[in-house]
């Protein structure tokens, strides 16, 4: 008889997956079960609906039901697996439509629940109050502007989903303040990165507020405010942006070993240990490549690959997967922010000897018209000089560089290789001395 794969979450990694192992082995059968009423969009392109950069809210949906069939992969949208038994290799699903509830055999399955958003402040079940991980979020919050009109708004986080956020709501005319627990916004960067950001957000009229921790979102059934210690910030629409948290109920329930980060404890192959069991994308920890410790950076990039490991495993290949550097890029406003490898703090955490260099140079050559100042900051290591990761933020050109950093880090390189590198050179792209070079040589100096 044919195998059968059951998948639980129909986004990146889940369908990364199904689609692969169906590629390999045609007999199976693949069927996917999805919370949400939407399977296979991309979360990323939530606030740019939101902000009307995306008009139709079905561009964000690679592929519907209707075109993962004709693929053999049969998706069921609005079903919720609420319970695993290992031993007999079988589902609870509910349909949520319905209310029914029925029971799955499976012979692999595929864990792909995603992350869920932290969200441990008083209030937070207010009307106006939001956070963004799901279409159906992104819907709701165009339809509270669009019929509530609000004049002011709050982000709770100053991380990325916040400043996109942030952006967004701007576009909407919502005057919008950022609260940010931390001394600095956008823990991913260091401070002189996060300050750059701080300015651009400021001159586009929003209010940032750091080391302020919100105690409570204040209403009488609705949002009417966001109080902290020390102020208290009215409001009409709140979003909750302070970060995710790996969805591990149900393989916890079934009694698999999750790492000391909270996510499901998988091997390269994407295996959990327990026999027929895998898990990928945000649900799972993964090992970092400068440091070769378990993290959690839930991007759809990592996603994506480990589903695809995930199903040439289930298909009967032998793959692994890589590990991250936890590569990330980001538009706030004009300004392009850009991240790779460990930041100065990540790195002294991890007990490397680290030395961090800051550089200012132009995104064009200085006679080309049009050229914009951009920043970058490289890490190495003391000694071997190994290049520990990267961090730029400019108007133009940031995320051609940021991928530069990520390979060469990927390859092991020095930031004397990098000082090295062949990089692309016109004078309407970049100077004949890229900022990289430069930083890399000053980077150099600095071990």
């Amino acid at each position: 008889m044919a195998r059968r794969l059951i998948v639980i979450g129909g986004v990146a990694a889940g369908l990364s997956a199904a689609g692969r192992a169906r590629r390999l082995d045609s007999q199976l059968q693949v069927t996917v079960f999805e919370r949400t009423g939407y399977c296979s969009y991309t979360a990323c392109g939530l606030p740019y609906f939101v902000s009307r950069v995306i008009g139709d809210h079905r561009d964000l949906v690679m592929r519907s039901p209707e075109e993962l069939a004709g693929e053999g992969v049969e998706v069921h949208v609005r079903h919720e697996v609420t319970e695993i038994d290992p031993l007999r290799r079988t589902l609870s699903v509910r349909d949520l439509d319905s209310g029914r509830d029925r029971t799955v055999d499976y012979d692999e399955l595929l864990i792909a629940t995603g992350a869920a958003p932290i969200a441990p402040i008083p209030g937070i079940a207010l009307d106006g109050c939001f956070t963004v991980r799901t279409i159906e979020d992104a819907l709701a919050i165009d339809r509270w502007i669009e019929s509530e009109q609000p004049a002011r708004g709050v982000i709770v986080g100053g991380g990325y989903i916040g400043l996109e956020m942030a952006e967004a709501l701007r576009a909407r005319g919502v005057a919008t303040t950022i609260l940010e627990r931390e001394a600095d916004i956008l823990a991913l960067v260091d401070p002189q990165i996060a300050a750059l950001v701080v300015t651009e957000l400021r001159r586009n009229a929003v209010e940032v507020i750091t080391e302020a921790s919100v105690e409570e979102i204040e209403g009488d059934g609705r949002v009417r405010a966001v109080r902290t210690a020390d102020r208290v910030i009215g409001a009409e629409i709140v979003i909750m942006g302070i970060g995710v948290r790996p969805e591990t109920e149900l393989a916890r329930a079934a009694g698999l070993a999750l790492g000391p980060l909270g996510g499901v404890r998988v091997d390269p192959g994407m295996r959990t240990g327990v026999d027929g069991i895998w898990a990928a994308g945000d649900c799972v920890e993964t090992r970092h490549l400068l440091h070769d410790e378990p993290t959690y950076i839930p991007l759809g990039t990592t996603a994506n690959k480990q589903g695809r490991v995930a199903g040439a495993n289930i298909g009967g290949l032998a793959e692994e997967f890589g590990g991250v550097a936890g590569t990330s890029v980001l538009k706030v406003c004009a300004l392009e922010v850009a991240r790779t490898g460990l930041t100065l703090r990540q790195a002294r955490a991890a007990r490397l000897d680290a030395a961090a260099i800051t550089i200012e140079h132009k995104s064009r050559a200085v006679y080309y018209p049009g050229w914009e100042p951009i920043t970058v900051t490289l890490l190495a290591e003391r000694g071997s000089g190994r290049l520990l990761g990267g961090q730029l933020a400019g108007r133009e050109g940031v995320a051609k560089r940021v991928d530069v950093i990520a390979a060469a880090l990927h390859a092991g390189a020095t930031v004397e290789d990098l000082a090295g590198f062949d990089l692309s050179y016109a004078p309407p792209f970049a100077p004949v001395w890229d900022p990289l070079l430069l930083a890399a040589r000053q980077a150099e100096r600095a071990l």
